[in-house]
């Protein structure tokens, strides 16, 4: 057992119900005196009862989608305008990339500190990593001053989230754990934290479902969707993820659901291939193979199954496969070509399970 592991610095704190008081010992801690605080409108009222005991600078909302260049950089002249000190992002991955965009020129030095305070079980307020849209291509890159310094998580602002964004929101959880078994710099820590995460997962969107009201699935599926988080940001970013993110910038596809529809297909792909990541995965899921496992969950929460559901032109599948081989990573377990690439896209997006 050779491998060398790096654990990113970063407080985590689970606070349900009580997230305003623990941001404002969070700021406290930073020494924060002028707070820039990233909400979505939609998320306004979460972000006034959150940011209530802070000292709030400037309140910016334009959020969008895998973060355009023009709207990153307008982000950075209100932090600058307003003279901010630290930023709060309270909302989905987003506004956490948002903010990171902001930290990742907001000082020469270091870069704004960030406190996240999620709404979804996107992750990204767990990695460095930072991703910027420019025209039809994503750019995604790791830099630990876009890493948040600390994280809140409070299940019951999840509550608001509905049943079907969860899901999605979770299946892109599992996926940071799948993607992680393989991932380029994998290790066994980051095996042990994805399985773990796995199997959060597999419990808690369930009960999110069966009872989307109730505390406890959301908790269970933000303390899977944060194990999964940190697996990723140690792993790196393989197959299904730089699928995804082509996908995303070249056609603006919904996040959380590409992620979604996706990962069955590159479980399948790959997991000939790993035999002993498949089977972590498999006894992370109760089942008797991966594919199985994530099969039955996706039946019991009514996952997205399909790309062109969600707006994926079927002529866009021959396009995107060149941009996507050149961002394979090469150590990919199964050998990527032209021909099985092609197979693997349209299979999502016609929704086919078998």
């Amino acid at each position: 057992m050779r491998f060398t592991h790096e654990t990113l610095p970063q407080r985590v704190v689970f606070a349900p119900g009580d997230a305003p008081a623990a941001v404002a010992r969070e700021v406290a801690a930073l020494g924060a005196r002028r707070v820039m605080v990233i909400a979505a409108p939609a998320e306004s009222s979460l972000a006034d009862a959150v940011s209530a005991g802070i000292p709030v600078a400037v309140r910016h909302d334009e959020v969008v989608m895998h973060v355009p260049v023009e709207v990153a950089e307008r982000a950075r002249d209100a932090a600058v305008k307003a003279g901010a000190d630290a930023l709060l992002s309270v909302g989905g991955g987003s506004t956490t990339g948002l903010a990171k965009a902001v930290a990742l020129t907001g000082s020469p030095a270091e870069g704004l500190p960030i406190i996240a305070v999620p709404t979804t079980y996107a992750g990204s307020e767990a990695t460095n990593v930072w991703g910027l849209t420019e025209g039809e291509t994503k750019t995604t890159g790791v830099d630990d001053r876009v890493l948040p310094r600390s994280i809140v998580y409070d299940a019951s602002l999840m509550l608001t989230l509905p049943p079907e964004m969860s899901v999605a929101s979770g299946l892109n959880a599992m996926a940071h754990c799948v993607d992680s078994m393989w991932g380029p710099r994998t290790d066994p820590i980051d095996q042990a934290l994805a399985g773990e995460g796995s199997h959060a997962l597999r419990h808690g969107l369930p009960a999110v479902v069966a009872d989307p009201s109730g505390i406890e699935g959301r908790e269970r599926t933000l303390y899977g969707a944060y194990l999964a988080a940190v697996a990723f940001a140690s792993a790196g970013s393989g197959m299904h993820h730089k699928i995804c993110h082509v996908l995303g910038g070249m056609y603006n596809l919904p996040h959380a659901q590409t992620h979604a529809v996706v990962l069955p297909h590159v479980l399948a792909f790959n997991a000939p291939n790993a035999p002993e990541a498949e089977r972590r995965i498999a006894r992370a899921l109760g089942s008797a193979t991966a594919s199985e496992g994530l099969a039955d969950l996706y039946a019991t929460v009514h996952a997205p199954i399909a790309l062109r559901d969600y707006g994926m032109p079927e002529d866009g599948l021959a396009r995107a496969v060149a941009p996507i081989m050149a961002a394979i990573p090469e150590n990919n377990p199964t050998p990527v070509t032209e021909e099985n690439l092609t197979a693997l896209l349209r299979a999502a997006w016609e929704g086919a399970t078998s």
